[in-house]
């Protein structure tokens, strides 16, 4: 799988809450995310960003699923 389709967004109406939840995240976790070039990051921050994003993601349908 290339990097070109790993990366897409599935819905497209989608991409601003995305980045808006993502910068939301990186505040949380005291990572200095901006928009545009962060190549002053370290792979574990911006690792850690995406990774806390799908933490919370699963946690939200775990939520739903159950009713809660």
């Amino acid at each position: 799988m290339s990097n070109t389709t790993r990366n897409r967004i599935e819905v497209p109406d989608a991409k601003e809450a995305m980045d808006k939840f993502k910068m939301e995240v990186a505040d949380e976790l005291g990572v200095p995310l901006s928009n545009g070039y962060n190549g002053n990051l370290t792979s574990y921050q911006n690792g850690s960003v995406g990774g806390y994003m799908v933490k919370k993601m699963i946690e939200a349908q775990e939520k739903q699923m159950s009713g809660k």
